[in-house]
């Protein structure tokens, strides 16, 4: 057990080490008067509570403690609220970037530092009678706090001074910090405060600016996380006897604490919101979100354990008041208060429009720096040179919330540029969002980044949500495979395709996925040098006609050759040549997928005389726009055409063509049945492509189309 707690102890160091690194001192200046506010009532409130609370535990379960130190324990047990655990819940709920969640995260931080401080008080007062030892014990501290800013910080800026953008961080700069961490620890245990504030401290004083601070992170959050923590909570639960609550007394007084510490912090944060006019149901939240205890309540109580403060019986209430007010926060939260994420109705939702010139909006999604120098080409190439129809481009990072302790780190990101509250400044350090903005000076498009930080299970609903608000007429999204240097296809995981699969479904508007090849090189490429072929397989449908007006905007462009490519079949005959085909839903359903009718004909030749009319129109776009037809027999014919093609650059093509898919078998086939055909790694290794589904509100989109050969059953028999 003395071993355990070692270990659990040392990482518990690091930890806060941590959560002082990851603690914006900056945003924390910056905090309104609403937020101080609430943070100084929802700290009071509880904690005078909490000092009443003692006064009951004293004269029943608590008998012979030492008073003014189970008095401060008392406060600061019922009082604190636990920064990195609201920061995981609000993430997870969706909150952080709403009024609810920025008022909580600022007077959370608050919270934490002062809720340190009177720890710290409390510490100074236990294991001595003397006033006089406890005071000297904080003037040291203070002291210690002092020679921390001045003598410690000059050297840890000095070591992220020279740890620049793009240069491996030096491994003795990294052993130093952490030297300096475990010497900070021990210098506030020997003073008699707690190890833990030292580690804290430094901490806290560590420059933010540069990436120093995040290797640091990326260096020890993973063994801190995955070892030490649960050593700590194996710790905890040790010492925790839930069998000494046992009696009307001790259950009574379990409901008595709960009940204190909720209703201090609610009511004192509801009181102070709706004086400061916040809306009823906001307030409420507000006051459970502030409610959240954890992992800090935790050290909190194992250090009035360790201290004699907290006998066994009293200390495993407290546990158990941490672990129900924790867990209830969720779904109390979620009953009170779900903000509204639909915007208001829109109409273009595709790119295919009567009026062309009206302008075009896309949400440009990304996951690394490996999609910006094609995602921009692509922007750039879809400019068109139209007046009145200009493009704006909203361009999201789609950052994982993982499970990892850093992940705070990401929730302060996203309270300055995440959504909804897309950049209106140019002065973050995100190297993604600064491509962008860069590429924004030197053309006419319109670039808003923002960064959206959801868990994979549920990314899909940012990016629909997004697209809904800021009525985008297309999402553009990465497919889940990059490319090798070898030419074959690496899958960056199932759950970016499933992301894209919901996305299919779910989505306000049109889809196009983008299958990066290298489009324009690795970097991107100004106005003057574009020079790119494209071709649109044309079958027919919806989808082709979008896919084809989209052709239409990038032919605009001057340095850019469109060619449109129709298949056709024999007279009598149709592209399917005879068979049937399934579309499988996500739930697994079958739907036979009817013929086209007459009707979708007359509006695919209507369209494709359109844009004759307009190849035909100037001697430029006679030279730069192309259209061919081919008629074929079977499904060989087509692959065998499309192979011949593969030289150019960029092929547009729909998602859910009426014809038979290319290949057998494809782990990728969301992209239809040719999308998932040009995707494979036999087709190309330099041609990208965008497989693009127009918006329908009437229609059920399959999520794979198959070829059958037998009958369905009636009871499958949809028709599509």
């Amino acid at each position: 057990m003395t071993v355990l707690e070692t270990v659990a102890n040392i990482g518990l160091c690091f930890f806060l080490f941590l959560v002082g690194l990851e603690l914006d001192f900056n945003s924390i200046r910056r905090t309104g008067k609403k937020s101080l506010g609430i943070a100084i009532c929802g700290i009071t409130l509880p904690f005078v509570l909490g000092i009443a609370t003692s006064a009951i535990l004293r004269a029943t379960i608590s008998k012979g403690v030492q008073h003014g130190p189970f008095l401060v324990f008392n406060g600061v047990a019922l009082s604190i609220t636990a920064f990195p655990v609201l920061a995981r819940i609000l993430a997870e709920l969706k909150l952080l970037t709403t009024d609810v969640g920025r008022i909580a995260m600022s007077a959370a931080a608050v919270n934490d530092v002062a809720a340190w401080i009177l720890l710290a008080l409390a510490i100074a007062l236990t294991g001595t009678h003397s006033p006089l030892v406890s005071v000297w014990v904080l003037l040291c501290g203070a002291g210690f706090v002092g020679f921390a800013v001045v003598a410690i910080r000059p050297l840890l800026a000095m070591m992220a001074r020279k740890s620049p953008d793009g240069e491996p961080v030096k491994e003795l700069y990294i052993c130093v910090t952490l030297s300096i961490v475990l010497a900070a620890a021990f210098v506030t245990d020997t003073i008699g405060i707690h190890a833990l504030f030292g580690a804290f401290v430094v901490g806290i004083i560590m420059p933010k600016e540069g990436p120093f601070a995040g290797v640091l992170i990326e260096k020890i959050e993973d063994l801190v996380s995955g070892l030490f923590l649960p050593l700590y909570f194996v710790s905890s639960g040790l010492k925790t006897n839930v069998a000494t609550i046992s009696g009307a007394q001790s259950w009574g007084l379990l409901v008595l604490v709960i009940f204190t510490a909720s209703f201090g912090k609610i009511v004192g944060t509801v009181a102070l919101s709706l004086f400061f006019k916040v809306p009823l149901r906001e307030a409420v939240a507000l006051g459970v979100l502030m409610n959240t205890k954890g992992l800090v309540e935790l050290i909190v109580l194992n250090i009035g354990k360790d201290r004699k403060v907290l006998n066994d019986q009293t200390f495993a209430i407290f546990v158990m008041m941490a672990l129900f007010t924790t867990f209830i926060t969720t779904p109390l939260v979620m009953a009170v208060y779900k903000p509204a994420r639909k915007g208001a109705p829109y109409k273009l939702r595709t790119i295919f429009r009567k009026n062309p010139d009206t302008e075009l909006r896309i949400l440009a999604c990304f996951h690394t720096t490996r999609n910006i120098p094609t995602m921009i080409n692509i922007i750039e190439s879809s400019r068109g040179t139209r007046k009145r129809g200009r493009l704006t481009v909203y361009a999201m990072h789609l950052m994982e919330l993982s499970e990892r302790s850093s992940a705070i780190s990401m929730v302060h990101k996203a309270r300055h540029n995440g959504l909804p509250f897309w950049n209106k400044k140019s002065d973050n350090k995100d190297q993604m969002v600064i491509a962008f903005e860069a590429y924004e000076q030197l053309s006419t498009v319109k670039i808003r980044p923002a960064t959206a930080i959801s868990s994979l299970n549920n990314m899909h609903e940012d990016i629909y949500a997004c697209a809904h608000q800021k009525t985008a007429a297309m999402i553009l999204l990465p497919f889940h495979k990059h490319q090798r240097l070898d030419g074959t296809m690496e899958s960056l995981g199932h759950s970016f395709q499933v992301v894209n699969e919901r996305v299919l479904r779910h989505a306000p508007c049109s889809v196009g996925i983008l299958v990066d090849r290298g489009l324009g090189g690795t970097t991107q490429v100004s106005a003057s040098d574009v020079s790119y072929t494209a071709l649109v397989a044309f079958f027919g449908g919806r989808d082709d006609r979008e896919a084809l007006a989209y052709g239409m905007r990038l032919a605009e462009h001057p340095g850019i050759a469109l060619t449109v490519f129709r298949f056709i079949a024999r007279k009598g005959k149709t592209l399917r040549f005879g068979a049937q085909l399934v579309g499988i839903t996500a739930d697994n359903k079958k739907i036979l997928k009817e013929e086209d009718s007459s009707q979708e004909n007359e509006e695919d030749e209507k369209f494709l005389e359109e844009y004759k009319k307009l190849m035909s129109s100037s001697k430029e776009n006679e030279e730069s726009m192309l259209y061919e037809e081919k008629m074929v027999d079977s499904k060989g014919e087509i692959a065998v055409a499309l192979k011949t093609l593969s030289k150019h650059n960029l092929f547009i093509v729909e998602r859910m063509p009426p014809t038979l898919p290319l290949v057998e078998s494809s782990d990728c086939a969301e992209l239809g049945p040719i999308g998932s055909f040009l995707a494979s790694s036999d087709f190309s290794s330099t041609a990208s492509v965008v497989v693009i589904q127009q918006y329908d509100t009437t229609a059920t989109q399959p999520l794979v189309v198959e070829e059958v050969d037998c009958e369905l059953p009636e009871s499958s028999n949809s028709m599509v």
